[in-house]
């Protein structure tokens, strides 16, 4: 069973930034792929997915990190909880890894 993906306004925003950038196209294809694979399975062996413990979400959700890309130099992670209701997802952050 697919996930419902919803997303903050800030991920929002970064989403659109990175698919308008034409050098970050090959980012942004990377992101899209992440995010159908969370969609479809959030467990999937190429996000490893794993919890992220200095964050929580609004109401003390337990959040994750998923890799969107891997050895590459400020690689982009998604962070995400689950939602309020089963099967849904909020992706709270897209962000390039430090």
């Amino acid at each position: 069973m697919k996930f419902n993906l919803y997303l903050t306004p800030a991920a929002k925003a970064t989403l659109k930034e990175i698919k308008d950038d034409a050098g970050l196209k090959k980012r942004y294809k990377a992101v899209s792929k992440a995010l159908r694979f969370l969609s479809e399975n959030p467990r999937h062996p190429g996000l490893r997915t794993k919890p992220y413990l200095s964050l929580s979400g609004p109401k003390n959700e337990k959040v994750f990190e998923a890799y969107a890309e891997q050895n590459t130099p400020a690689a982009y992670r998604i962070f995400f909880y689950y939602g309020p209701t089963e099967r849904e997802i909020i992706i709270s952050t897209i962000t390039s890894h430090p």
